[in-house]
């Protein structure tokens, strides 16, 4: 289907294609994606005057007194939903959220990350990523029983296989590129790979993605989970993002005169990054849960530091290919896939140019396996490590300039608060494993 530049053409599609229902999507500051729909005939007018609702309800949104919000669809985001009945169609685009005054609200991830691609788009840069979304099919969302025991690039029972390839389709369906699709080091975990795009587009890709792996699994009769950490002893999910700054047609990132192949930018960018991770993890794994996955020894990277080949290291740079210059990039492999990716793409953009900005230093690589490094090898390599825990990665957070420039003063706070409830429920339960270790003993 082609794509809709304006209003204009999204009433045409709308036409052409039978469109009864519009859903209009947008995020709340945790990720989880929200919805409306409205018939049709009220598109015009949503075009026009955007949609009111009640923003009181929704996580990290407005107080009651002040919760009057108008939502705009966005039409350079209109695609038909490929799981909704042909003959009746469902369609959605991206929704911004506005005050009634028409003022953009600022408690809006997608306003979040727009306006931290204007500084970039102020210093002339273009943010590109490509993340590689890892997660997992179980028979349903109460126990998390495998549907298979492959490994790393197994072929997958049919099942499976059927599974990814229709949510290829339909991701396909929706303008959505698919570089590749693969078994996973764990049971029953797998991944597709998205063609790289710009930030704003791969942050609304990446809720489609997120809803559409979702929709095609329960269409199957199975249940596909993001959740980070959801089988111990295995793997878990991550969100390995690939980045980079291009000035107009050029990669900013690449500079053949250099041993890696990086340039000033890229290393300035990476050292930024490496320098303000702790500041951000909060972001880019928000959940009790996530931590469960950064520990030593399932390929999760919490050492701080870079490296081209190694891929215990938090940061990655893939080798350079002659005749391949735009596809100098790095990897940040800490991310987990159930981050909300507007203000996580947002955080990784500002902490990479506050390092451009202010000329951060970029250490040497760290090519030997850190996970094999004895404290005082550490020490000596200067390397630190990732918040073990929600409440260590808060209390980083609390203290970022950097995360509140990012953020804003109303996302930074309501972040705050609402993860900090989230530790306090987590610290009050009793679980099994205590009851089977220490009630026997104690």
């Amino acid at each position: 289907m082609e794509k809709a530049r304006d209003a204009k053409d999204v009433l045409e599609l709308v036409k052409q294609h039978n469109v009864k229902f519009i859903r209009l999507w947008f995020s709340d500051i945790h990720g989880t994606l929200k919805s409306f729909a409205l018939p049709v005939e009220e598109l015009g007018y949503a075009f026009e005057e955007g949609m009111g609702f009640d923003g009181s309800s929704i996580r990290g949104f407005a107080r009651i007194d002040e919760s009057d919000m108008i939502a705009r669809p966005d039409p350079r985001t209109f695609t038909i939903l490929p799981w909704r009945p042909k003959e009746r169609a469902v369609a959605r685009m991206f929704a911004d959220i506005y005050e009634p005054d028409g003022t953009p609200y600022k408690g809006d991830p997608r306003y979040v990350l727009k306006r931290n691609l204007e500084k970039a788009q102020a210093m002339g840069y273009t943010y590109y990523l490509g993340p590689e979304l890892e997660y997992f099919y179980f028979h349903d969302d109460k126990h998390p029983a495998p549907l298979d025991e492959g490994g790393y690039f197994d072929h997958s029972p049919d099942a499976a296989e059927d599974l990814r390839r229709d949510t290829i389709l339909a991701l396909e369906e929706m303008g959505i590129r698919v570089e590749y699709s693969h078994h996973e080091v764990a049971h029953s975990q797998h991944e597709i790979d998205l063609r790289y795009a710009d930030a704003l587009t791969m942050a609304d890709i990446v809720m489609t993605y997120r809803a559409t792996v979702k929709e095609i699994a329960r269409k199957h009769g199975v249940y596909a989970t993001f959740m980070p950490k959801p089988i111990f002893g295995q793997n878990g999910s991550g969100m390995h993002t690939h980045q980079s700054l291009f000035k107009g047609d050029e990669n900013a990132f690449f500079d053949p005169n250099d041993r890696f192949y990086l340039s000033h930018v890229a290393k300035r960018f990476i050292a930024g990054l490496l320098r303000h991770i702790r500041e951000i993890t909060l972001v880019l794994n928000q959940w009790v849960n996530s931590y469960k996955r950064l520990v030593p020894g399932y390929e999760a990277p919490v050492y701080i530091c870079w490296a081209r080949r190694n891929r215990s290291s938090l940061v990655r740079v893939p080798l350079y290919k002659p005749g391949k210059e735009k596809a100098t990039r790095i990897e940040l492999r800490s991310p987990d896939p159930a981050c909300n990716p507007y203000l996580a793409f947002a955080c990784m953009l500002n902490a990479g140019l506050r390092g451009i900005e202010e000329g951060y230093e970029l250490p040497e690589p760290v090519e030997k396996d850190v996970f094999h490094l004895s404290e005082k090898e550490m020490k000596k390599l200067g390397i630190e490590l990732l918040p073990g825990s929600l409440i260590e990665a808060i209390e980083h957070a609390e203290k970022s300039e950097l995360l509140k420039d990012t953020l804003g003063e109303h996302v930074f706070h309501e972040l705050i608060m609402s993860k900090k409830i989230e530790w306090d429920d987590y610290r009050v339960q009793v679980f099994p494993y205590e009851i089977e270790r220490y009630l026997p003993i104690l």
